[in-house]
């Protein structure tokens, strides 16, 4: 399928990454069918949603018919059937390869033979993800940045089995959203995830062995190489428990020690100490 004969879009999954994209679409005039398992997960998804397109007109960004227009074209669902009639799929889960295949399977067997399924993973092989369709040339990664509506990188995988057409039609549609499409080879955590994971881990391991505060780590960070924010509040606006599943990527896929996730790191994950969305990580939130 063209990118021109693309209006409507499939997001599944409604969490911070998932309502971003739906968000996005929907500004640039898209229907979007945003999808999650559970009522209270799509309505924590369109309150997120609400709240970032209210922020957007508080600064001026957008205008208020802006914000009304993005809410009237995003249809909440709560099953998969509703993806027979989306042109386009992306697959923004939770960061779990079995989930991710099993979905992947799923969307395949409802969607139309011509539509393509794009993966919003930040670290799972996209040639795997591909092998669990009937469709593999029509699998591709879409790594959006988060937060989604403000970061203009979107980083595409390709699979083994990815094809030009899909490769070229999906670059199309993220120009059209306003975002910059960048190619990336399918290898664990990609380009962005494999620079800016380990730099976090390398600030937590320096927090572990007490060299600084985990304030003092980020203001050095921030000033010293310019950072807008450091790498452990960055962790926090991740998730501990994503970045986790991140190095636990590199380190298996990789084989190298330098890949190991930090032990304090792994102790908070357990703690279920997760960051912002726990209220507690390197910093306190409550």
């Amino acid at each position: 399928m063209n990118d021109m004969a693309i209006k409507y879009i499939g997001v599944v999954g409604a969490g911070t990454m998932g309502n971003g994209i739906a968000q996005t679409f929907a500004h640039s005039g898209f229907d979007v069918c945003l999808l999650d398992v559970n009522q209270a997960a799509i309505d924590r998804g369109l309150a997120a949603i609400d709240s970032s397109l209210e922020r957007m007109v508080r600064k001026a960004v957008i205008e208020g018919q802006d914000r009304e227009r993005t809410l009237q074209h995003i249809h909440a669902s709560l099953s998969l059937n509703d993806l027979r009639e989306v042109d386009f799929v992306v697959e923004a889960a939770p960061e779990n390869p079995d989930l991710k295949f099993s979905l992947l399977s799923q969307i395949d067997g409802v969607c139309r033979p011509e539509v393509i399924i794009a993966s919003n993973t930040s670290s799972i092989s996209l040639t795997k993800l591909a092998a669990c369709t009937n469709r593999p040339g029509q699998v591709i990664g879409m790594h959006f940045m988060n937060p989604v509506p403000v970061m203009a990188l979107v980083e595409i995988i390709r699979a083994l089995q990815t094809d030009g057409m899909t490769d070229q039609t999906t670059r199309e549609l993220t120009l059209k959203i306003g975002k910059t499409p960048v190619p990336a080879n399918d290898s664990p955590g990609f380009v962005s995830n494999r620079i800016l994971c380990p730099m976090i881990n390398e600030a937590i391991f320096a927090l572990h062995e007490g060299i600084a505060t985990a304030a003092d780590i980020d203001e050095i960070m921030k000033l010293g190489m310019n950072h807008p924010i450091g790498p452990l509040a960055l962790a926090d606006l991740i998730g501990l428990d994503v970045l986790l599943s991140v190095m636990n990527v590199l380190h298996e896929g990789l084989g190298e020690s330098k890949y190991r996730p930090c032990p304090l790191l792994v102790r908070m994950v357990d703690a279920r100490h997760l960051g912002r969305k726990s209220g507690k990580g390197f910093y306190d939130y409550s």
